[in-house]
């Protein structure tokens, strides 16, 4: 596919979804940027921000199948990736496969269940297939996560280890929309819109499942030079010695941020990456591959500020 048609195709993606999210924008281009990069999202905000409604306007508007799991505390892993079942009248076992089993799952309020049940998603993630019984199935091609959590409850949460955190590509923070967003969506829901009735704001599938795995091998074609490259291991590397922080990012994050950049070049129509792509995508892809020292915590402090120190401390390429 041309790099037009790709420019053409995302941008049409992104105004099908301006008909059910008001504002969000950058949300919605870093959600594009995972997709791209054939990455999983954790979505992050409080509630009434519309991170579920996103996600379910994205799966219509990519015209792929989507299904929603909502994890709660007594959610087991076979309820997630499904299980055997026995056929009393073929005497033999039958796999039931579980939601797992689609393009695109929305993972809602995936802290509130126990780590048991998070871990199913763990092989499904990172191995695309998952293990019922001891036989390994391929999950289907694509295949996307988007998680939501929100972060300011904590009774009855329990907070994803870093081994599942690592598995996905961005953490997306959303805030509240800007006053005149909010009056938008006021005079929308005046006139009559509904977010549980997402079919009346006439969505047009814009892809399919084939026209999204095209679309993943684009971002390969995505030029960068070599000191973006010395740019990208810079910033990593700096999280790493930097005294605020107990743990830095791992090479899997420098890898993450190169191919974050590779994907929003392409989404904002261009074949190179230029160091505010690695600026502007160090946040999403570093800030749940760092922990913060104990002392740090009790200042205050945020990851994210200390993500930017960081990026002020460095050189810029030119």
């Amino acid at each position: 596919m041309p790099d037009s048609a790709i420019s053409a195709a995302l941008e049409r993606v992104q105004s099908e979804l301006r008909k059910a999210i008001v504002g969000q924008e950058q949300v919605m281009e870093q959600v594009l940027v995972a997709l791209l990069a054939g990455g999983h999202v954790l979505l992050e905000g409080v509630p009434g921000l519309a991170k579920t409604l996103l996600v379910r306007g994205l799966g219509q508007v990519l015209g792929v199948q989507f299904k929603r799991v909502q994890f709660t505390p007594d959610l087991m892993p076979a309820d997630v990736i499904g299980t055997s079942i026995f056929s009393p009248k073929e005497l033999t076992f039958h796999v039931r496969q579980g939601p797992v089993f689609t393009n695109l799952l929305l993972a809602d309020e995936i802290n509130r269940t126990p780590p048991k049940t998070q871990a199913a998603l763990l092989e499904a993630m990172e191995e695309r297939q998952v293990t019922i019984d001891g036989q390994s199935m391929p999950l289907p091609d694509p295949f996307m996560v988007l998680a939501t959590q929100n972060p300011i409850e904590f009774e009855g949460t329990y907070p994803l280890p870093e081994a599942q955190m690592d598995r996905f590509l961005l953490k997306v923070k959303m805030d509240y929309p800007a006053q005149h967003e909010e009056r938008d969506i006021l005079e929308r829901h005046y006139r009559g819109f509904r977010a549980q009735e997402l079919a009346q704001v006439g969505l047009t599938a814009v892809l399919d499942a084939s026209g999204v795995a095209v679309l993943r091998l684009a971002p390969r074609r995505v030029v960068v030079e070599a000191p973006v490259l010395d740019y990208i291991n810079a910033v990593v590397r700096a999280t790493r010695e930097w005294s605020a922080l107990a743990m830095g990012a791992s090479p899997r994050g420098a890898v993450a941020l190169l191919i974050a950049s590779q994907a929003l070049a392409l989404v904002r129509g261009r074949d190179f990456v230029v160091p505010d792509d690695v600026k502007e995508m160090a946040l999403p892809v570093l800030r749940h591959r760092v922990i913060l020292r104990p002392e740090a915590e009790v200042e205050g402090v945020q990851t994210d500020q200390v993500l930017q120190q960081v990026l002020q401390s460095l050189p810029v390429p030119r």
